[in-house]
């Protein structure tokens, strides 16, 4: 199967990571909507259980489409943990204080208040992994 070319430069890779991020939103909103329903209401929980299968979504399509280029076999592990460190960091915590101010202060239904966390995260989520999660290491780094 043929590979995508990489980015050529950081406007079309913020665009496939917007991609991404557009499909990763639809499944974390589908997400929650399921696992709030399931858990009684119990909104919070049902957060962090879709942003954490989000972020396995997401990695996986940044490895192998926003990153095509920076792609190592060996250091997957190593991306997929600085992932977690970051992205998954700034995801939980930011969805988590965003939804208990929005659902709680700000009346908002749980559906609607997490896709402003979501969006409130993207910017933050791109920048930590253009520059740490997916940066060139060793001689690509260099060249």
């Amino acid at each position: 199967m043929k590979q995508p070319p990489a980015p050529a430069n950081l406007f079309f890779r913020w665009c496939r990571f917007n991609l991404v991020g557009a499909l990763g939103m639809v499944l974390q909103l589908a997400a929650l909507a399921l696992f709030n329903r399931v858990s009684g209401g119990r909104y919070l929980l049902a957060t962090a259980a879709a942003v954490e299968l989000t972020l396995l979504h997401n990695f996986a399509w940044h490895l192998r489409y926003t990153w095509l280029d920076r792609r190592d076999a060996a250091s997957v592990v190593a991306q997929l943990l600085r992932f977690h460190l970051s992205n998954g960091l700034v995801s939980l915590a930011g969805n988590l204080v965003l939804m208990r101010l929005l659902v709680q202060n700000a009346r908002l239904p749980v559906v609607p208040a997490n896709a402003v966390a979501i969006l409130a995260c993207s910017f933050v989520n791109f920048a930590l992994g253009h520059c740490w999660v997916f940066a060139p290491r060793g001689r690509a780094a260099v060249q």
